[in-house]
């Protein structure tokens, strides 16, 4: 059988199927199209060891004496199979494939089971990969589990993931890579604020824009685990799997279970080569960014500006103070006005109402229809939080029916059942019952339809924990209900737009972007903690799916202060918005605030559509990042915005020279300093010099090369400031 090898971007998949399974040879640069002949490539065999050459393969496996991790565990449960068929050998039975794309099957007739697997490699060289393992036999098999992995080449020898907790999510950790195993364990029933968006490694010290990286996201909401996995013999295989629950997965004879999907991409030039890739990927999709199904899912628009009600007024809701902060809200120019938490029966604070998705008719006695019609004649959107997941026990629905209530126990919990512990005062609505399902969306499909709603910003705000159905663990049931949910409410509801938010950003991940259209990245708008969790959440999602807002003056989760144009400035690099009381913003602070909503406006096509930029900066103090045209910029255009932020004190005196990466080298270009400006509020509190670099009061004219390689010294600044730079090409 001849080797199949994938080609794209700069990236090659080689595999070869010499051994009787599909053994990846090569997974990194391009390979040219003329290959050798593969059997240079059989190694020796060592001493006190299996008397054959142990491939890694797509499906590693006991069977071939693979002494890491297996990719399928699992055994027959039927009467008198307990247990059996513990190991497979499976064989490849047929390949096929062409440039970019590859199906692969392979069987073992002697326990009764197959697996498929299909391969796609896309335009911007991000691969794509899945599993099915099928059940051929006449008994029961139960999948404990199924991994998608790929091998790293030998000078991949860090390895960098990422961490977190609530208001600080997705901040990268380094390690060397030893023999062993280093596994990523998410037990929450959601992805985790501590979960690994990416699972990178890399050549040593590999960084921002050099270094050879091979990186892995597995696109899964529920329970998973992420890995490295590695030999005494060198060789590391990195990739995750689904992490079941005992007997979630049993497949009846003739049934079969596939795998979350494993994205993975190869840079040879650093982490912004990988963020490339996921970009790529993302910007190619027919449904990025809208859900226009009813324009046939090409359309675009521009992200609009967004107001949301929750920092502004909590729960505290009146409709002549939502109207006054809807007028206000309009002469800043904000597009889309969301209506946060406290809108539905019995909410007053966080104790009641979830399940109850009806307009509270003592606040709303006319329903939303005021509000709404204040909202849409002012020319904005009008959006709405819900949280369709979960349920609060001083709830009519969870009165009327405890048994939607999930549960580690088989009876419900008026019946004796037990309940797990209470997260923010709230359980989670079984959506694995068919009942509580059609319940759920037959509520939130019915606001929909009788509201002109244009945005749903939904929430789930706890862990799913001892997660059941009928007394078994069912987190796998729970994270596929939910999926159906989301796709059927948007079938049903073509052109609303939906936000994943949970708790923050608890569920961040490829699974729930396949079905929203943007995701809340933390619960903290601190610029400064911002400016960390946006950069990492970017380094796989681009900004247009990232939602990001200046919050109030003091944070509200850190009682941090920041000046107006650190927060703008960090704000505008995602999808851009304010989560404030912009009432109270009077004055000059009004008119700078105004002036940021034109920043963003004049630029939210090139930040939304250019390629990510992060210099490799040694102090790190400091950090300079931003986008490039995707295209040169023609003479006169943006060719690109950069942020140049001091994050804390330096020890060095003066922050020196930065270079601007990433610009072509044969074009001149003209750099500027946009904002903050002399005149503005904040301006003095940005920096501390006594005599700027020179160029920064009338802008800098130099080629692409020379910025690349010597750049600019950068201005002395506050800790906790930044400046907006605009590069224009000449």
């Amino acid at each position: 059988m001849d080797p199949l090898h994938l080609r794209s971007a700069g990236t090659s998949l080689l595999i070869s199927f010499d051994s009787g399974e599909a053994e990846v040879i090569h997974w990194g640069a391009d390979l040219g199209t003329e290959l050798p002949d593969l059997d240079i490539l059989a190694g020796p065999v060592g001493n006190s060891s299996v008397d054959a050459r142990v491939p890694a393969t797509l499906l590693p496996q006991a069977s071939s004496s693979w002494r890491g991790r297996p990719a399928l565990r699992g055994h027959r449960i039927g009467e008198g199979t307990a247990g059996n068929d513990f190991s497979s050998r499976l064989r490849v039975t047929s390949a096929a494939g062409g440039d970019t794309s590859a199906t692969i099957e392979q069987a073992d007739a002697d326990t009764g089971i197959s697996v498929s697997t299909s391969l796609q490699l896309h335009p911007g060289g991000l691969l794509e990969l899945r599993h099915t393992v099928t059940n051929n036999g006449t008994t029961p098999f139960q999948v404990d589990e199924l991994a998608t992995v790929l091998p790293v080449a030998p000078d991949a020898v860090e390895l960098l993931d990422l961490t977190g907790r609530w208001c600080r999510e997705r901040h990268p950790q380094r390690r060397p890579i030893q023999q062993g195993t280093w596994v990523r364990t998410g037990r929450h029933g959601r992805t985790g604020h501590d979960s690994s968006l990416l699972f990178a490694a890399g050549s040593k010290g590999f960084g921002n824009r050099h270094g050879k990286v091979w990186a892995t996201h597995l696109a899964w909401s529920g329970n998973h685990e992420q890995f490295a996995d590695t030999l005494g013999d060198g060789r590391t295989m990195i990739g995750g799997s689904e992490l079941l629950g005992p007997a979630e997965v049993i497949l009846e004879p003739g049934s079969s279970y596939t795998t979350p999907a494993l994205f993975a991409a190869y840079s040879g030039r650093g982490l912004d080569g990988i963020t490339e890739a996921f970009y790529s990927w993302f910007r190619s999709r027919p449904h990025h960014v809208l859900p226009p199904l009813s324009t046939g899912g090409t359309a675009r628009k521009h992200r609009p500006v967004v107001l949301n009600t929750w920092e502004a007024v909590y729960f505290d809701h009146n409709l002549e103070t939502l109207i006054e902060l809807a007028d206000s809200a309009a002469d800043l120019g904000v597009e889309r006005f969301v209506l946060d938490d406290g809108w539905f029966r019995g909410r007053r604070d966080d104790h009641a109402g979830l399940g109850d998705w009806y307009v509270d008719e003592t606040l709303w006695p006319n329903g939303l229809t005021p509000l709404i019609d204040a909202v849409t004649s002012r020319g904005m959107e009008f959006g709405l939080w819900v949280e369709p997941e979960m349920v609060n026990l001083d709830s009519d629905v969870a009165r009327a029916h405890p048994d939607w209530i999930a549960s580690p126990s088989a009876l419900p919990h008026k019946d004796g059942g037990r309940l797990p512990l209470e997260w923010r005062n709230q359980h989670v609505m079984d959506l694995v019952n068919p009942e509580a399902w059609q319940y759920v969306f037959d509520r939130i499909s019915t606001l929909l339809s009788e509201n002109a709603i244009s945005y749903l910003k939904w929430d789930q705000n706890r862990d799913l924990v001892e997660h059941g159905h009928a007394g078994r663990p069912s987190v796998h049931e729970q994270t596929l209900a939910a999926y159906r949910l989301f796709d059927e409410l948007r079938k049903a509801h073509p052109d609303v737009e939906i936000e994943s938010c949970s708790s923050g950003g608890g569920r961040v991940d490829l699974g729930i972007l396949e079905r929203t259209n943007r995701v809340w990245a933390s619960d903290c708008n601190d610029a400064l903690e911002r400016q960390t969790i946006q950069r990492w959440t970017g380094a796989v999602v681009p900004p247009e799916l990232v939602g990001s807002h200046i919050g109030p003056t003091t944070s509200h989760t850190t009682a941090r202060t920041h000046d107006l144009s650190f927060r703008a400035i960090t704000a505008l690099f995602g999808h851009f918005g304010m989560e404030w009381d912009v009432r109270s913003v009077q004055g000059k602070e009004r008119e700078e605030l105004r002036r940021v909503v034109g920043l963003y406006k004049e630029h939210r096509d090139l930040i939304h559509s250019g390629r990510p930029v992060h210099a490799d900066v040694p102090d790190d103090a400091f950090q300079l990042h931003g986008v490039l045209a995707a295209e040169p910029a023609a003479e006169g255009t943006t060719a690109a915005l950069l942020a140049f932020v001091s994050m804390h004190t330096s020890a060095a005196e003066a922050p020196g020279r930065f270079v601007l990466p990433g610009l072509d080298a044969g074009r001149t270009y003209r750099v500027e300093a946009i904002f903050p400006a002399p005149g503005d509020s904040d301006y003095a509190h940005t920096f501390t010099q006594v005599q700027p670099p020179a160029w920064l009061a009338d802008g800098a004219t130099a080629g692409g090369k020379f910025l690349g390689e010597v750049g600019l010294p950068m201005p002395m600044l506050n800790p906790e400031h930044a400046l907006l730079l605009k590069v224009t090409a000449a």
